[in-house]
């Protein structure tokens, strides 16, 4: 097939990949964005499978180059092969759902940054919600970016640039962080990360990153200390700070520090309280406390879990919120209060 052009007016909209690897999702990605936009073009760094052919065989103008061990310069390098006025930055594990018809009529207007939102697939944590279905997080990213707007950081890479930004109705599928797309992709990603935290010791965006990356490994006690550092220098506005502390919450309840862990979600609960992922998690906490305080559990930190399991379900979903877990506002919130009531239940009978 040849590469992909159309006469639609206005200015041209290029779609732009990074690649290696990626014959499993490769096709599924660039179909779903072909009918929006003018030029497919992919970055190979290292493919050794069949993803240059089939991204070919997409109408994908195809070039290739070696790993430079940073994101950033293979992002940059491939946004000037495009030469677009407007460009699609999307992952091979990504896919369209919905909002592409609306495309053009975004790049119509003055230039400002796209942020659009991901909804990331994840297996949920063994434990209570062991037999509930996958679930996904939801994030707004900066993606739909005019021509001249360049990205930053070895990884992670974050858009650099004066203009302002404006959540747009895109929505993407993604499937690369479940674990057999993972396993390929950690000790590379941890790698890059240390590399940037030895080059900016107190970068809390880092330090966000790296607690992530442990948090995967369920490495919990190495992620709630990142998240803790994290936290101490992330700006009360950035982006990623609703994340962070739901994020650090989780994972020092998994690692021990349930008191830490109170002590914190008692001095940020005034900040989120239409968060239904900040009382899902202070819930699972309550419940933790409970067990290691039998004299107070009846009377306080069991009531407490179930007044905030409900207060998941008063408050609803969130997808406005960066990072929140679809389901906590909803059918996982009353998951867990149904097996609470169901246990308490049996508790009074026996």
């Amino acid at each position: 097939m040849a590469n992909i052009t159309t006469a639609a007016p206005g200015p041209q909209l290029a779609a732009t990949l990074i690649v290696r690897n990626e014959a499993r999702c490769i096709v599924r990605c660039l179909e779903s964005v072909r009918p929006w936009v003018d030029r497919i073009v992919v970055l190979d760094t290292g493919s050794t499978d069949e993803t240059m052919n089939l991204a070919k065989s997409c109408g994908a103008d195809v070039h290739r180059i070696e790993w430079p061990d940073d994101f950033s310069i293979a992002r940059n390098h491939v946004l000037d092969i495009a030469d677009a006025d407007w460009n699609l930055v999307i992952d091979a594990d990504e896919w369209i759902v919905t909002g592409g018809d609306k495309l053009r009529e975004w790049c119509a207007g003055n230039p400002q940054l796209g942020a659009v939102c991901i909804h990331s697939q994840f297996e949920m944590p063994g434990g209570g919600n062991s037999d509930v279905a996958p679930s996904s997080s939801r994030s707004w990213i900066t993606r739909l970016l005019p021509r001249g707007a360049r990205f930053q950081g070895r990884i992670h890479e974050q858009v650099q640039s004066p203009l302002p930004r404006r959540r747009l109705e895109l929505h993407l599928e993604h499937d690369g962080y479940l674990t057999a797309q993972m396993a390929n992709k950690q000790e590379r990603n941890r790698e890059l990360l240390l590399l940037d935290l030895k080059e900016n010791p107190d970068d809390p965006y880092t330090l966000y990153q790296l607690g992530k990356e442990a948090e995967i490994r369920d490495d919990f006690l190495q992620a709630s200390n990142y998240y803790t550092r994290s936290m101490t220098r992330t700006p009360q506005d950035a982006n990623w700070r609703h994340e962070l502390i739901i994020r650090a919450l989780h994972c020092l309840g998994k690692s021990g520090k349930v008191d830490q862990a109170l002590d914190i979600a008692d001095a940020q609960m005034p900040l989120w309280q239409e968060s239904p992922d900040f009382f899902f998690v202070f819930g699972n906490l309550a419940l933790e406390k409970a067990m290691n305080d039998l004299d107070r559990a009846m009377d306080h930190w069991l009531p407490l879990s179930q007044w905030s399991w409900q207060r998941c379900l008063d408050i609803g979903e969130r997808p406005d919120l960066e990072g929140s877990v679809h389901g906590r506002g909803s059918f996982l919130a009353q998951h867990n209060l149904d097996l609470f009531n169901s246990q308490m239940g049996l508790a009074a009978e026996g």
